[in-house]
């Protein structure tokens, strides 16, 4: 029962209904504090439940559009790195989105998986229809609490929106005890409103309460004030969580605040992907407070540090976002020394100017594991070590593309594996576009031709272009055999690995209509790679193209 400011009355407490357990409980209790909220509870440590929001939060960055398969893959690849929580989608929002996280829901083991919802019933009630086959499932209730969202998004009032609260986390609870709330553009809601929001979603059953730093608004000292504060004045049986984004570049500064002010849960991304600059990078927080314990002495996670390089390179390849050189952690340049000084202190003891052993994060050099006589079984075994689970077409064409690469390529190593599988994976769609053969000829007279030769769904289609250079020629004949018209935003080339014969990593970006897409392509051959990249893109932009017809969701409605 509601009195007409939204409050929920004592009254109204007594006569609720009785909760129908579900499959996702809290991974522990958060109530037995002295301000019942979450605080250390007097054992030496706690779990710092890490909850990986890539393939929610993480997709919305512009350009990032995945599909099933790959979604699949990277949720694969996050349960092997121990992440507590798997934020898999928005079910609402398409019917794509809902498949893809039902999909997760059935398939992946370990990690609780969990879905993104508005406080609509509607809404709530088909989230929960996406995970209801999961081992352990997580309902997690949003709406936006700011004055600005409020008025300029919501359309909704103070009251209105504490109404939805009540309404939506009440009927969440109905389908699951483990449930989340957040409310969106926490950091520049005022604290009275954002008290009783919370007050009023733990009141209907919220088992954990995130503080979404929405716009990237917080400064570390000033949100981690903002946590003990809510720890202090909302009592209840509950975990606070952060969910910092970027902007100003303190996201992991801001989700670290946190932690040393109560919150036991982050909210994070691999590579720190995210809409506009990102979210707080999985790998930064983890890494921080596995390295930092004197800081952190309350707290613990269950990260298999050894996975991240490789959770960074899959993310990096499916979504076709590179990581930068001097990124933090998993870039190519974090354990590089180039100053004469630093080199003779690292040839003395690592130590002296590296704070992390490259092996704890999976760095260590790849291994040679496969020749050109390596057969079928041993492909398959070898992939399978390095926990990468490619079955039926893909698997066919990954090994096709493996023996190609065999005989230009002397040695053949675990990175270059991973570069032609996670390509394979991403093409492996039904009524995607395949290259099926590339002739390209130019030099420095003349116009550069080339032509391509592409099957889809059992039909061949192929065209002639001309170009400046043999680059530009491929992908204008790709444009002209699939009748794509779409702007060039990006072209980007580094190697795999090192070597004169090294794979060639082309991220070509294309912008049709309003939507950005990337794509990726791995050769020896530059050109192949270019053309493989661009043809990417374009089955992307269609895909894309096809999804947002479908959608169910304003823009706006994207979460946290």
């Amino acid at each position: 029962m509601n009195d007409d400011t939204g409050n929920t009355s004592e009254q109204g407490r007594e006569q609720a209904p009785t909760v129908r357990p579900g499959p996702g409980a809290p991974l522990y209790a958060a109530g037995d504090t002295d301000a019942g909220a979450g605080a250390n509870n007097g054992d030496a440590t706690e779990k710092l439940v890490i909850f990986d929001t890539t393939l929610r939060d993480g997709e919305q960055a512009p350009g990032i559009s995945l599909d099933p398969p790959e979604k699949m893959e990277i949720a694969e690849q996050l349960a092997r790195l121990g992440v507590d929580y798997i934020e898999a989608g928005f079910p609402v929002s398409s019917q794509g989105d809902f498949d893809s996280v039902r999909a997760i829901a059935r398939s992946v083991h370990g990690p609780v998986i969990c879905g993104l919802s508005r406080t609509h019933v509607s809404d709530v009630d088909r989230c929960y229809e996406a995970l209801r086959d999961a081992d352990m499932a997580r309902i997690h209730v949003f709406i936006s609490t700011s004055p600005e969202h409020m008025e300029y998004m919501l359309k909704m009032s103070p009251e209105q929106v504490l109404r939805e609260v009540h309404t939506g986390v009440a009927r969440a609870k109905e389908h699951l005890e483990d449930i989340e709330f957040s409310p969106q553009d926490a950091t520049r809601t005022s604290v009275d409103f954002l008290f009783e929001v919370l007050n009023e979603a733990v009141l209907q059953g919220a088992t954990t309460l995130n503080i979404p730093d929405t716009v990237g608004y917080g400064i570390p000292w000033d949100f981690g004030q903002l946590i003990s504060l809510i720890r202090r004045e909302i009592p209840g049986d509950y975990i606070i969580s952060t969910h910092c984004h970027n902007d100003l570049g303190l996201a992991t500064a801001n989700s670290l605040a946190g932690v040393q002010s109560g919150a036991r849960q982050v909210e994070v991304c691999i590579n720190g992907i995210g809409e506009r600059a990102g979210n707080a990078a999985l790998e930064e927080v983890v890494m921080a407070v596995n390295i930092r314990g004197d800081q952190f002495p309350a707290v613990s996670t269950s990260i298999n540090t050894e996975e991240l390089a490789r959770t960074s390179r899959l993310v990096s390849r499916l979504t076709g976002y590179p990581v930068q050189y001097n990124k933090a952690v998993v870039g190519r340049n974090a354990f590089a020394h180039e100053a004469g000084i630093h080199q003779h202190g690292v040839l003395s003891d690592r130590r002296t100017y590296e704070i992390i052993d490259a092996a704890t994060v999976g760095l260590q050099g790849s291994q040679i594991v496969l020749g050109k006589h390596s057969g079928r079984h041993a492909f398959t075994a070898s992939l399978e070590k390095m926990g990468i689970h490619a079955h039926g077409d893909v698997l066919d064409q990954a090994f096709r593309r493996f023996k190609d690469l065999a005989d230009r390529k002397v040695e053949i190593t675990e990175a270059d594996l991973e570069a032609i599988v996670a390509e394979e994976i991403g093409m492996g769609v039904v009524e995607g576009y395949v290259l099926e053969s590339l002739e390209v000829s130019g030099g420095t007279e003349g116009a550069a031709r080339a032509k391509v030769v592409l099957s889809r769904a059992g039909s061949r289609v192929d065209a002639t272009a001309e170009g400046n250079g043999m680059i530009d020629a491929a992908c204008k004949a790709i444009g002209l055999a699939t009748s794509t018209d779409a702007e060039l935003a990006g072209f980007n080339v580094s190697s795999v690995t090192g070597g004169i014969d090294a794979l060639g990593d082309v991220v070509i970006q294309l912008i049709s209509d309003g939507i950005k897409v990337s794509g990726k392509g791995v050769s020896t051959d530059v050109v192949e790679a270019s053309a493989r990249a661009y043809l990417a893109a374009v089955n992307r932009l269609i895909r894309a193209k096809e999804r947002n017809r479908e959608q169910l969701v304003r823009p706006g409605d994207t979460g946290p």
